[in-house]
């Protein structure tokens, strides 16, 4: 390689790495987030379940996920390689007519942090009831081998990339696939104990730290920028460098737009300015553009985030109320029901979007999904359970699961 491929093979390779960090990062925005969602006797358990999924995610993207998403296969089914992440040879990317590469490791360590947190997204739905054991288990098989699959029909060259279906940076291969892992858990799962009355009235249970909750939400936003900003994958001539900075500015003012939108709404609809709502919104214009942040203008990306806060604010509501699904910090609707507008507006700004291909790579990997996330969940339930006890339950997992609590000072009398 002559200096300037060395060179423009250094500057990729790091800008991958840097926001591969950015987005490993986001593990810490989504622990902030649920355990602030939650209740105090339950946050040593959501502590331990982000730090552990991610630190399962990693090594079995290694072990297998990483080769059954870019292995070979026939563009439906993959093939099983083993240890593809041991390689370090440069891997080559066409990015705007030009060639250039980086180092392989760096383009798994990228990938590696985004299958974690489709599974942080799981996490939040199910906490405060769940078995810990129970969940770690589930972790293997969706970062395993759930996301890997679904993740090649898209990204490493299946059938869906072959049909057109588009998505930059995953509102659907991480952000709806960790959205139908959860719904299916959560059916499985039920309730919380009273949250729902016997006259089908809704109990709202408030989280025990919303200083924590909005300091996560503020986390997130800071890793979305490499979440979106390192999809384009090169930065290493002024094509690709404005291109960067172009998804910088649209994944904030969708985030910008969607807190907005949803703040307003709930202002409008509650008579209060809620902050969850509020919190939810940003996160709701984040997961919007991240199907497409680089082709829509930066007004345009404020409108898609903006209908993004704006469709949060009812589906949590109605999830909760209407279909009795208990989502503790709303992840379904966040990263599910806006993960489907997100693919959808692809087609406001993308001229090579198809409707028919973004609703067909809908609707595939809802499928697939949620099939193979609810027989996992449901032979875990047969098998060990997957829910406490309700004595564990009322006295918080953080002591029977966990045996400790985040909070002692507050529920224990000084001796």
């Amino acid at each position: 390689m002559d200096q300037v491929i060395e060179l423009s093979y250094a500057l990729d390779t790091f800008y991958f790495l840097v926001c591969g960090a950015l987005v490993m990062w986001m593990a810490a925005g989504f622990t902030m987030l649920e355990s602030g969602l939650v209740r105090a006797k339950n946050t040593a358990e959501i502590l331990t379940k982000n730090v552990g999924l991610y630190s399962i995610a990693c090594i079995m993207y290694m072990l297998c996920g990483y080769g059954i998403m870019y292995g070979d296969g026939n563009g439906v089914i993959p093939s099983i390689s083993m240890l593809g992440a041991s390689d370090n040879t440069a891997a080559e990317v066409i990015a705007s007519g030009g060639d250039t590469y980086y180092s392989n490791l760096s383009d798994f360590f990228f990938q590696v942090v985004f299958v974690a947190t489709a599974m942080s997204i799981v996490s939040g739905a199910v906490a405060e009831r769940m078995k810990l054991w129970s969940f770690f288990a589930f972790a293997v098989i969706l970062t395993g081998f759930i996301y890997p699959v679904q993740g090649y029909w898209k990204w490493g060259g299946g059938f869906l990339d072959e049909l057109g279906f588009l998505d930059f940076a995953g509102s659907g291969v991480v952000h709806m696939c960790g959205a139908a892992a959860a719904i299916a858990g959560v059916i499985l799962l039920g309730a919380r104990k009273g949250k729902y009355g016997s006259d089908g009235s809704v109990r709202a249970i408030p989280g025990a730290n919303l200083p924590l909750a909005t300091l996560g939400t503020l986390i997130l936003w800071l890793g979305w920028f490499g979440f979106n900003g390192g999809s384009e994958l090169k930065v290493s001539d002024v094509a690709e460098a404005n291109a960067v900075a172009l998804v910088f500015v649209n994944t904030n003012m969708a985030a910008a737009g969607g807190l907005i939108a949803a703040v307003v709404l709930a202002r409008l609809w509650f008579g209060k300015a809620d902050l969850t709502m509020a919190l939810n919104g940003a996160l709701a214009g984040l997961v919007a553009i991240t199907a497409e942040p680089l082709t829509p203008t930066p007004v345009l990306a404020t409108i898609i985030g903006g209908i993004g806060g704006l469709i949060v604010v009812p589906s949590i509501i109605f999830m909760d109320r209407t279909f009795k699904i208990d989502d503790p910090v709303g992840a379904i609707s966040v990263h599910g029901v806006v993960g489907i507008w997100g693919l959808l507006a692809v087609c406001l700004s993308n001229p090579d979007a198809s409707l028919v291909a973004q609703l067909t790579g809908i609707g595939v990997i809802l499928s697939w999904v949620l099939v193979t996330s609810f027989v996992a969940w449901f032979a875990i339930k047969a098998i060990v359970g997957i829910r406490v006890s309700e004595e564990e339950e009322y006295e918080g997992v953080d002591l029977g699961e966990c045996g400790l609590e985040a909070y002692p000072e507050f529920t224990k009398a000084p001796e």
